[in-house]
C-alpha cells in the first residue's frame, strides 16, 4: 500500500500531478470535490462559492473535517489498488490525519511554483471565474489556503518539485515519484528549473 498526497497552491500543477497518476492507473481522490459536492448540496455555485463552503466546512466540524471525508473514499480505493493519489491537501491539519491512517506508507509532496507563473496557468485553463466575474483573485485564494495552514504542510513535504518547467519536465518528475514513492537527490534533474528534493 502506498498514498501519496499532493499539497501547492492554486496553479502550481496539482492537477497535472493527478493527471499523471491516472495515466499509470492510480485513483485520484481530489479533496476539492468534497468541497464541490457540498457547495452543490447547498445549493451554491461550485465555480464562485468553492472557497466559502470549504471554509465553512471546516468552522462548522473542525480544520480535519475535508480530510477526513475523504478517508473512505481513499480506502475504498486501496481495496483494489496498491497506490492511491490524494489531490489538494491544504493544511497541516489534514497531513495529521493521513500520517495517523496511512503511517510510513504516506508520502507528501509538495508542487511549488511563483505566483506569475501560477496565475498565468489559471488563467489559460479559463475555468475558474476571475474578480470581474465575481469570483476570487488569486491573491485573495493564496491567502485564504495558507489561512488554512497551507505553509504549514508545505514545509512537512517528503518531496518537493519545483514547477518552473515545460509541463513535459514536470510529468517526468512526476512519473518518477509516483513509480518510486520518493525520489532521491541523486535522482534529480540536472535542470534548476525542474528540480526535486528532500527538504
Amino acid at each position: 500500500m502506498h498514498v501519496i498526497g499532493t499539497v501547492g497552491l492554486p496553479g502550481s500543477g496539482k492537477g497535472e500531478a493527478a493527471t499523471v497518476a491516472r495515466e499509470n492507473g492510480i485513483p485520484v481522490v481530489t479533496m476539492g470535490d468534497v468541497v464541490r459536492q457540498e457547495t452543490a448540496d447547498r445549493g451554491l455555485d461550485p465555480a464562485k462559492d468553492h472557497g466559502k463552503v470549504a471554509q465553512a466546512l471546516r468552522d462548522e466540524n473542525g480544520p480535519a473535517a475535508i480530510a477526513e471525508r475523504s478517508l473512505p473514499m481513499i480506502e475504498d480505493r486501496l481495496e483494489d489498488h496498491e497506490t492511491v493519489l490524494i489531490d489538494g491537501i491544504r493544511s497541516d491539519t489534514e497531513v495529521d490525519v493521513f500520517e495517523e491512517r496511512f503511517g510510513s506508507e504516506f508520502t507528501l509532496v509538495s508542487i511549488e511554483a511563483p505566483f506569475e507563473l501560477r496565475a498565468e496557468r489559471i488563467d489559460d485553463r479559463g475555468r475558474d471565474v476571475g474578480e470581474d466575474e465575481g469570483g476570487e483573485g488569486l491573491a485573495a485564494r493564496d491567502e485564504r489556503e495558507r489561512g488554512f495552514g497551507m505553509d504549514d504542510a508545505m514545509d512537512r513535504a517528503d518531496v518537493v518539485v519545483e514547477n518552473t518547467d515545460t509541463l513535459e519536465a514536470f510529468h517526468d518528475r512526476m512519473q518518477s515519484i509516483v513509480e518510486a514513492g520518493t525520489t532521491s537527490d541523486s535522482e534529480a534533474t540536472t535542470e534548476s528549473s525542474t528540480e526535486v528534493h528532500q527538504p
